[in-house]
């Protein structure tokens, strides 16, 4: 009868241990975002558009377009005459490495890197106000011919033939 007991105890202790563990790892959102952000190699950047002081485009070999977008705010980014990046490798990385730019040599590390499509791109640039977005022009109503307007009501007819 002990040994009954002993091994319902044990049974239901590892049941409610299974249905008391969170299946997701204990980790900051920010860590899980910075493992699906992109690195680019850095001798393949060909040049860079500023959104506004947190985010901006950066292009690379074969005509790839780059958000990457800051942990604050870079005042006076949008003045810079260029930007460089203090990296450990060949590659620039979000949340390892940091973008460089102005006369003081300011120093903003990258929060994320995230690969464009060519829709994608549109999207931000229309976003940030650097494009306008392409309104479709609807073709002008056209009349219809249709047929002629026939009146359902008895009444209004015998008041039009007269009787």
């Amino acid at each position: 009868m002990l040994i009954k007991q002993i091994i319902v105890v044990v049974f239901s202790s590892v049941l409610i241990a299974c249905a008391g563990a969170d299946s997701r790892p204990d980790t900051d959102d920010e860590e899980v975002s910075n493992r699906r952000t992109d690195c680019i190699s850095r001798s393949s950047i060909r040049g860079y558009e500023v959104l506004d002081e947190q985010n901006l485009i950066v292009t690379g070999n074969g005509r790839r377009k780059y958000h990457m977008s800051l942990r604050r705010r870079a005042y006076g980014l949008r003045t810079a005459l260029g930007i460089d990046f203090d990296t450990s490798g060949m590659r620039v990385c979000a949340g390892f490495d940091a973008l460089r730019y102005g006369d003081r040599n300011d120093v903003v590390r990258i929060a994320t890197i995230v690969e464009l499509s060519p829709e994608d791109y549109e999207d931000l640039l229309i976003r940030f106000g650097k494009k306008d977005p392409e309104i479709e022009q609807l073709p002008a109503p056209q009349e219809v011919k249709g047929a002629e307007i026939e009146e359902l009501d008895p009444a209004a007819k015998d008041e039009s033939s007269g009787n």
